[in-house]
């Protein structure tokens, strides 16, 4: 669930990827909640492959949306962060998540979620849980029994 209608800048961030063949999951709370958990969020997460052509791609789509890539953790973390101050938009981008061995495993399990013409792929509830479980940060945890308790409503109906 978001605060605001997020359906928008999905279709143009799956658009701008496209765009750019950046190929990328969505993961953390953006993505929970477009599998119907009541969860909010101020940002975009994914997980992409970390490569070189990869990391070019990220600074085309940083171009493509008027921002800049910045490297708050370097070099600590492989996360890039995406910001388009005038918007107020995040994205940010992982090479490793807690929880989730490889890119390849985390998108052998997404699900393709459409906006218009563009697709995203959109994580896995139970990789999104086993990455906040081994996270383990209180926010993460916070949101656990709610992201459990959509899991379980998910699991009825199919």
């Amino acid at each position: 669930m978001f605060a605001v209608n997020a359906h928008p800048i999905l279709k143009e961030i799956a658009y701008q990827l496209q765009e750019c063949r950046l190929e990328a999951v969505l993961i953390g709370n953006a993505a929970a909640a477009l599998q119907g958990a009541p969860v909010t969020t101020l940002d975009f997460d994914f997980m992409f492959r970390l490569t070189p052509a990869n990391v070019h791609r990220l600074k085309i789509l940083a171009d493509r949306f008027g921002g800049r890539i910045l490297r708050p953790y370097y070099p600590a973390s492989g996360l890039y962060r995406l910001v388009v101050e005038d918007r107020g938009l995040q994205l940010d981008f992982m090479s490793s998540i807690h929880g989730v061995r490889s890119f390849e495993g985390l998108r052998s399990r997404a699900a393709r979620t459409h906006f218009g013409g563009c697709s995203l792929l959109v994580a896995d509830l139970r990789d999104i849980i086993r990455s906040k479980k081994a996270l383990g940060r209180p926010r993460d945890r916070a949101v656990l029994e709610i992201l459990e308790a959509t899991l379980h409503e998910k699991e009825k109906k199919e």
